[in-house]
């Protein structure tokens, strides 16, 4: 293990520490590490969970997996880890992936070809979020206006960009701001922050925060153009978020979602990939029991908005279920 793996390996989800006492690398024993992300965000707590669910049920016949969840600094990232065989696995936006694996975007220095996928996991909804005040009512309305697309590298912040384009806007059209979730909240209550695309499960915990104390708005993304985005970049799917997800959200609203991938490299063993595929997804009740994005992953939908390829050990478990790409 590398010196830089040894510093990436210092955060782990404690509920996997947990269920993980003991030496990590001790004889019979195979360590299984799952980038996610911030520990404000939805990746962190259900690596974590999923973690716990591999070293509990994943089956190899002469070692036993211990699986940790690991901070990871979002879609980009985590791509490049798995690129450089740093991590055995991470969570990742699928558009993100797809532009990974086809070297474009932010991957125009080099492809990651060795990247591949376990399964889809749940949908991000992507939310525009402005105060209800705010006089914007259209995603063209954001020209001139200070917007937070979080971190560069996130996949939000990618998706930001897509939607510019699609509009006939660049990032030179708005005042970009690259605040985290709570940031951003923090920033649209004092008025300092026009509006922030947030991607995540829903209901984020961030955006109930400002509906409780203000008025928002939540803008919709629909029309030709995002059907034109669609019709380019097929990994972004049709979504609604429904009415009284949050206080003052009366109506539905139209909007788009990209699902988080579970991800991995190539010169991972088909064996271990297989097991963690099948622990997963044949207990995928007990995941949704402890984390309500877990009620979103289901094995019929498990190879939804995947574009990159599949790995052997996974392909295997669903050739066996009759999951069809």
């Amino acid at each position: 293990m590398t010196v830089s793996r040894r510093q990436f390996l210092g955060t782990t989800a404690a509920a996997s520490l947990a269920a993980l006492a003991g030496p990590a690398f001790a004889q019979g024993r195979t360590f299984f590490g799952i980038a996610t992300g911030g520990t404000g965000g939805t990746y962190y707590p259900l690596g974590g969970m999923l973690a716990q669910l591999i070293s509990n049920n994943a089956e190899l016949p002469d070692t036993r997996l211990s699986a940790t969840a690991e901070t990871g600094n979002a879609s980009v990232a985590n791509s490049q880890l798995l690129g450089r065989g740093e991590i055995e696995s991470a969570f990742a936006s699928a558009d993100i992936l797809d532009a990974a694996y086809k070297g474009v975007g932010q991957f125009e220095d080099g492809a990651i070809e060795n990247i591949r996928a376990i399964g889809a996991l749940y949908p991000e909804t992507v939310q525009l979020i402005v105060r209800a005040e705010s006089g914007i009512t259209s995603f063209a309305d954001l020209a001139g206006k200070s917007v937070s697309s979080g971190s560069p590298g996130s996949g939000q912040w990618q998706l930001l960009g897509d939607l510019l384009e699609a509009f006939g806007m660049s990032r030179e059209d708005i005042n970009e701001d690259y605040s985290s979730f709570s940031q951003s909240v923090e920033k649209i209550k004092d008025g300092n922050l026009d509006a922030s695309l947030i991607t995540a499960g829903l209901p984020t915990s961030s955006v109930t925060d400002l509906a409780n104390g203000h008025d928002i708005k939540i803008i919709s993304l629909s029309g030709p153009e995002v059907e034109a985005l669609q019709a380019e970049q097929p990994y972004y799917a049709s979504a609604t978020i429904p009415a009284g997800s949050y206080k003052g959200v009366d109506e539905d609203v139209q909007t788009l979602a990209v699902r988080a991938v579970w991800a991995t490299h190539a010169d991972m063993s088909d064996d271990v990939i297989y097991a963690v595929t099948k622990a997963l997804y044949e207990n995928t009740e007990t995941l949704g029991q402890v984390h309500p994005m877990g009620k979103q992953i289901s094995l019929d939908r498990a190879l939804e908005s995947v574009s990159i390829p599949v790995h052997p050990g996974a392909q295997k478990y669903y050739d066996e279920q009759g999951v069809a790409q």
